[in-house]
Formats: C-alpha cells, structure tokens, sequence
C-alpha cells in the first residue's frame, strides 16, 4: 500500500530502500530500539562517556605515572651503564617504530574526524528536511495539518528521546513509530488530491531526506574504529613507550621528562580518538541545536 502511494505521485524507488530496507521508517535491525554490538564498542562507549577530566585522568594521567614509575624501576635494576649500550642501536629501532605508530595514529584520528564532520552535515541535512516539510505542511486541509503536527511530533522525540538512546548505543522505537505516522500523514494528504503530483513528490523526498539523515546519525553513533584499530592503537602506544625504556641517559631528570612528554603525545592522540570515535556522546558531541531551531520557527509560526 504504501509502495504503491509512491508510485501513485510518479515516485522512482526510494533511495532508501537500498540502503535500510523496503521502508525507511523500521528500526536499523530487528527490535527497534536493540541493535548489533562491536566487539570492543562498549569499552570505546564507556571511555567516550566519560566527562573529560575523567577521560584525562584514566587514559594520559594513569599511564603517564605508571610509566615514569617503570623508567625510575628499570634504571635502578638494570643501570644506567648498561642501558646506555643500548642508545646506538635501538635509536634507529626506535624511530622506525614510531613513524610507523604516528601513521596510524594520525590515520585514524583523520577517519573519526571525518565521521564526525560527516555526522554533523547529516543532521543539518535533517534539518533542512525537516524546515521544507513545514513548509509544504501550510493549507487548511485537515491532512495537511495532521503532517504538520506529525512533524512535530517526530522533531520533540528526536530531541527528547532519540538523542538520549543515540548517547547510549541506542535507537528510540517511539521515535521510529513517530516517523512512521509522519508517512502515514503525508499518504493521507497525498490521497485528498488537493495537492499537485510535484508538490506532493518533493513532500515525500523530503521525507527520504530526513529518513536517511536518521539512519546515517544512528549508524554512526554506535562507533566509527573497529576492534583491530582499538588493538593496535593501544598496544602501539604502550609498546612504544616500553621500547623507550630501554634507553638511559645520565641525566635522570631529562630522561623522565622525555618518557613524560612522549607518553603524554601518544596517550593524548588516543584521547582525540576515543572523544570522537562517538559522536552523539562524550565531552565532544553533536548536538541537536539545529532540530531544536526548526521546531522553535515551526512553533512560533
């Protein structure tokens, strides 16, 4: 039925059912508001939930002292003599290993980057939809106010419920069945006939518009690094600052200011990262201040 209202206004197949199934409005998988985990996304999610002294405290504080604890331990056992043998050799070693962990540090906090701007765009794109639905909502059919307020509806749950669930992993069945009553209202104008078939298939390209937008954001709130890259990325710093340790110097004080300042750059890469690898939650996130504006102008219009 609601197929063939679409091809009722002369619609192509939506660019939805592509990519999220026949109809946009269902939940991302089965269940509505479940959805798949990623293996280590429930650490990365606990991390990025954190506020972010907290976050500072446990990811460059922590590993900071324990490093510096091991340099002091390490001088005293093996010695300073023998340590320094080590200088020539392992200081090609060393280099090597960390333009190799500096790649992929600087890959990845330019992938989480992207999302993260990516996910910014999606919901201006959400946005913008939802401002043209407003406007093809005025007239004084009865329908055409039904989608009005179904709008309505659907923008106060994306705020108020939908961004909540997003922060913890998470989709809003209630906001899901909003966005289905939102078609149900724009099926409902469309079969007055008060509406011309262009105006009617702008109505419901918006509607794709803001279905996508939605997938999109909730797809990208469960987390943009895969497990690997979490392995790699921490077993990397901390291989790295171990490796360091096999260096010495006479001068104590300059050694653990260095093993500070490298174990400080790695680990504050890493707290990028974890900050943004989320983007609806944490310290750094979007937030829903331009939905918040369309529903203000749609309210006080």
């Amino acid at each position: 039925m609601w197929l063939a209202d679409l091809r009722a206004v002369g619609l192509p197949q939506i660019a939805l059912a592509q990519a999220f199934g026949e109809y946009g409005g269902h939940a991302l998988v089965p269940g509505g508001g479940e959805r798949c985990s990623r293996g280590s996304i429930a650490m990365s999610h606990f991390l990025s939930g954190l506020p972010l002294w907290e976050l500072i405290l446990a990811v460059i504080v922590v590993p900071t002292a324990i490093a510096i604890g091991f340099q002091v331990l390490v001088r005293r056992w093996v010695g300073v003599d023998r340590l320094a043998l080590n200088n020539e050799v392992a200081g090609f070693l060393f280099a090597a290993i960390g333009v190799v962990y500096a790649v992929l540090l600087a890959f990845v906090v330019i992938a989480v980057w992207e999302k993260f701007s990516e996910g910014q765009t999606w919901v201006a794109r959400e946005s913008a939809a939802a401002a043209a639905l407003f406007n093809y909502a005025e007239g004084t059919e009865q329908e055409a106010a039904k989608l009005h307020d179904s709008l309505v509806d659907y923008l106060k749950l994306t705020i108020e419920r939908d961004w909540p669930a997003m922060a913890a992993d998470s989709e809003d069945a209630e906001t899901t069945h909003a966005l289905d009553a939102l078609y149900r209202a724009a099926m409902a104008l469309n079969r007055t006939g008060t509406r011309s078939t262009a105006d009617m298939s702008e109505v419901f390209t918006q509607l794709d518009n803001l279905t996508l937008a939605r997938r999109v954001r909730l797809h990208l709130s469960t987390g943009l690094v895969p497990d690997v890259i979490w392995v790699a990325l921490f077993a990397g710093a901390g291989l790295t600052v171990c490796f360091a340790l096999f260096f010495a110097s006479p001068n104590a004080l300059a050694q653990l200011a260095m093993t500070t300042i490298l174990t400080i750059l790695l680990t504050f890469g890493l707290v990028v990262i974890i900050s943004l690898d989320h983007p609806f939650s944490g310290p750094v996130h979007i937030s829903p201040e331009s939905l918040e504006r369309v529903l203000a102008i749609a309210k006080g219009g």
